[in-house]
């Protein structure tokens, strides 16, 4: 059960474990290949409510309604996030949902950047959104095909290092709230564009460790519905890598 210790807080032993006490011949047995079906689907419905709010944001006069729109999605994924890490026995019915909002979130966000970046780098969407793919891709195969096994090492690593970004995000925040700025963190510095190469290789590294908790709960049997759960999980981690590999490109052009 130690395989399930993944520093994605969406996938944790707690609530595969959980998931193993429901009725599973009621309701089917999770397989790998169904959870990845899923994750397809709910990054579809991503993109879909991306390119929405996109179009929203370049009609001129509607900045403010693609910024409302962003917020929803912001807080609204947040919640319905938490609604399935206590009931994924919901996640069928709540992560489509999640998606879209989600989709309207980092649609809102690229749409920004966009605008901010289109005279000194028109493509930085676009390369974004490739880098996380390419990274995604080439984190599954290095998992796939056993070039980088998940131990229980590697796994104390990753989790550690992801606890500790989280950690650093929080009191960046609160510094923030009280009017102190933490620049080296958010600047185009050397220092500040190493610690977003770290967090892009946390986020990359916490793929594996997604993987290896879908591909551990379809082994134990866990029920159907987990496809969803698991495909949910895998999808806040690609969001997570895409919002650092974004950051990370605009500070590396932001230089003088």
């Amino acid at each position: 059960m130690g395989a399930f210790n993944t520093g994605n807080p969406t996938l944790t032993e707690k609530i595969f474990d959980k998931s193993l006490h429901e009725t599973s011949n009621a309701f089917g047995v999770m397989s790998v290949r169904g959870t990845i079906n899923k994750f397809g689907f709910l990054l579809l419905m991503v993109m879909a409510s991306a390119m929405y709010i996109w179009n929203v944001y370049a009609q001129p006069g509607n900045q403010g309604t693609a910024t409302m729109l962003m917020l929803v999605g912001a807080i609204g994924g947040f919640v319905l996030a938490m609604v399935m890490m206590f009931k994924p026995n919901w996640a069928a019915y709540i992560a489509p949902a999640y998606a879209i909002l989600e989709g309207l979130f980092i649609g809102g966000i690229s749409a920004f950047f966009n605008a901010m970046f289109a005279t000194k780098y028109p493509n930085i969407i676009l390369h974004a959104v490739g880098l996380t793919l390419g990274v995604a891709l080439a984190m599954f195969l290095l998992y796939n095909f056993r070039i980088i096994n998940v131990t229980n090492r590697l796994r104390s690593i990753v989790m550690s290092a992801t606890m500790g970004i989280g950690l650093f995000y929080l009191i960046v925040w609160i510094l923030g709230m009280f009017g102190l700025n933490m620049g080296f963190a958010f600047n185009s510095s050397p220092l500040s564009i190493g610690i977003s190469l770290f967090i892009v290789g946390i986020a990359a590294f916490n793929l594996l460790l997604d993987f290896d908790s879908i591909e551990k709960a379809a082994e134990m049997g866990a029920p159907k519905f987990m496809e969803w759960y698991g495909a949910f999980g895998l999808l806040v981690t690609l969001v997570w890598l895409y919002l650092e590999i974004l950051k990370l490109l605009s500070k590396l052009n932001s230089r003088d």
